[in-house]
């Protein structure tokens, strides 16, 4: 069944392509055929290839969202062993990971199964101020939720591999200890109910080798940052049903907020280095899809379900940061061209690792399908209407209809799920979630609008991200800056001038040489001219406040917030409001003469690997 699944959704995105292309072909060549319309017409192949797979997606997750239930939590599951809760961390901010932290073992403790589960603060953090921070909140931690025994922390002084080495050297140290192992980025909470849950199915399924969740994004200011939350609220479940109703036993890893079992990652996943330097070579940076197609080549299930609430995440607040943390997934997913020949791996996975591919790729190809689409008309040859082989005049044809349903067709492409989304999500019980019908569609349009204004921005710093891999510049590594901060016009002009560069020239490239096409250009040129002006207005959390006072980009963990979103934020406060100085003494002090003194990870009373 999976098989013929996957052949129609293949096949459905392989036609709609194809169409688009010849019909474009058709348009275009109406009046002769040069070289330019051949490049122009494979480059849009590709790109409606890629819009029409997001179709397809969306399409399959409506019809599986239509036909499914969501199963209930067994918070009274009974853990066969201990679960691992990891938090691998660098450079973050310390007292909003031990309040996500504090909110978990708090929401474990209260349905009585924080004795199944140990947390590990895995640091690479390089700056001494952060580790002293670290250091702090876990001493702080072990005192006010009386954790000696539950929770250790460590960190490493050679951040060899990265994440995937961070994960590595708790496996390697004292994976063998635990069954499970729940993987979390430093920004994750999930709810205690959830990841019980999560630990039942694992036991359920002996051959479940790595079960995903579905995060969601929470606690945005920013209008960027709000707009990105209320799409991974309402977009992001359809499209992850789509993903799922494909899956298989080869379903994806997105790196956190997945249970993992751990003896069966730790023979399958050892990840070596690939040969050459970076950014092709070295370590790899998108680890989690890679380890993904290791457990499947085993003959291990990998799934991920979307009808897990309770996971959730936050994102970059703005274009800067959200564009540095994406060229380090842009290097990741280009390491994946040197792995598709790999031996054993599911030819699902091959497609997995493709389509990660393909997601950067599609921004230069669509650039360059741009920039070939302006040269053609001033390169095009004056038009001869007497023809040496006829007696008549020949007069160019009129596609008019036919273009006019290429760009309906596009449209389409683009548009139709979110829309059926809205307008489903509007007029069903779920718009209470969201504030209501107008609330919802208010918001979809917003941000449909935003979406439209930011790609061109977007579309540029991914290629810009992929020439500079191209010529063997690497990303490094850069911590992730996650606080709703503004930014000045004069720090997002210095990130963004070169756009408004770029926007000029084709502004005065088509005013000047191909005025027939100067309209098509401004979706794409004024976005770039003003570039600066929208990094910093959608950076600016009083203007996110303000959209969300008048109700835009509401959500339903804004309306109704889970408890363990509360108690992360209360937890938050509580914690910034001990004194620093004297707390992490005080606290160890105390600890110790309760006898619940914690040793620090590597002692000998840590869990080792058995």
């Amino acid at each position: 069944m999976i098989a013929f699944l996957r052949f129609v959704f293949v096949t459905s995105a392989a036609l709609l392509s194809l169409v688009a292309a010849t019909l474009f072909f058709t348009i275009i060549t109406a009046n002769g055929i040069t070289n330019f319309h051949l490049v122009q017409t494979v480059l849009l192949l590709v790109c409606c290839g890629w819009l029409a797979w997001g179709f397809m997606t969306a399409s399959f997750g409506m019809v599986s969202a239509a036909n499914s239930r969501r199963r209930p939590l067994r918070a009274e599951h009974r853990p066969r062993g201990i679960t691992a809760i990891l938090v691998p961390v660098y450079n973050e901010d310390a007292r909003s990971v031990y309040a996500r932290i504090a909110a978990m073992a708090e929401g474990l403790r209260g349905i009585g199964r924080l004795d199944h589960f140990h947390f590990y603060v895995l640091s690479d953090s390089t700056k001494p101020e952060s580790v002293a921070a670290e250091e702090r909140g876990y001493r702080i931690l072990l005192k006010e939720l009386r954790l000696a025994g539950r929770i250790y922390y460590r960190n490493r002084k050679q951040n060899t591999g990265r994440k995937a080495g961070n994960i590595a050297d708790f496996v390697t140290n004292h994976g063998g200890a635990y069954p499970y192992m729940l993987v979390l980025d430093a920004d994750s909470l999930m709810a205690p109910e959830t990841i019980v849950e999560m630990v039942a199915r694992m036991d359920d399924q002996e051959d479940l080798a790595l079960l995903q969740s579905q995060p969601l994004i929470i606690n945005r200011r920013t209008i960027f940052g709000r707009a990105l939350q209320f799409s991974a609220a309402i977009f992001s479940p359809v499209f992850s049903r789509g993903l799922a109703a494909l899956q298989g036993r080869e379903g994806p890893f997105w790196g956190h907020n997945a249970m993992i079992r751990t003896r069966v990652f730790a023979a399958h996943c050892g990840l070596p280095g690939l040969s050459g330097k970076p950014p092709f070579g070295g370590h790899i940076l998108s680890h989690d899809y890679v380890e993904a197609a290791l457990l499947a080549r085993a003959g291990y299930a990998v799934r991920v379900d979307p009808d897990l609430p309770g996971s959730f995440e936050e994102a970059p607040a703005n274009v800067i940061e959200y564009a540095k943390r994406d060229r380090r997934w842009c290097q990741g997913n280009l390491q994946h061209g040197r792995l598709l020949n790999v031996g054993g791996l599911k030819r699902w996975n091959r497609v997995q690792l493709m389509a990660g591919i393909m997601a950067y790729l599609a921004s230069p190809i669509w650039l360059m399908f741009l920039i070939v689409s302006l040269i053609a008309p001033i390169v095009a040859p004056e038009p001869n209407y007497f023809p040496a082989d006829s007696l008549f005049p020949v007069f160019p044809k009129p596609e008019t209809q036919k273009a006019l349903g290429l760009l309906f067709g596009i449209f389409v492409l683009l548009l139709l799920p979110k829309t059926v989304i809205t307008f489903t999500s509007a007029f069903s019980r779920r718009r209470h979630a969201f504030g209501g019908t107008f609330c919802v569609i208010a918001s979809a349009t917003a941000e449909l609008i935003l979406t439209s204004l930011l790609a061109p921005i977007t579309m540029m710093m991914q290629s810009k991200a992929i020439g500079e891999i191209l010529i063997g510049a690497d990303s490094g590594w850069p911590a992730t800056d996650r606080e709703d901060q503004g930014l000045s016009l004069k720090t997002a002009f210095s990130a963004s001038w070169w756009m408004v560069a770029a926007g000029a020239a084709v502004l005065y490239a088509a005013y000047a040489y191909a005025p027939e096409v100067l309209l098509w250009t401004l979706p794409i040129a004024v976005p770039l001219l003003i570039a600066p002006l929208l990094i910093s207005f959608t950076s600016h959390p009083g203007v996110g406040d303000l959209v969300r006072r008048i109700g835009l980009f509401r959500t339903p963990f804004e309306i109704d917030p889970h408890p363990v979103i509360v108690a992360a934020d209360g937890w938050r406060e509580r914690l910034g409001d001990i004194e620093h100085p004297n707390a992490p003494k005080k606290a160890l002090i105390d600890a110790a003469s309760d006898g619940n003194a914690h040793p620090v990870a590597g002692s000998s009373d840590v869990p080792k690997s058995r």
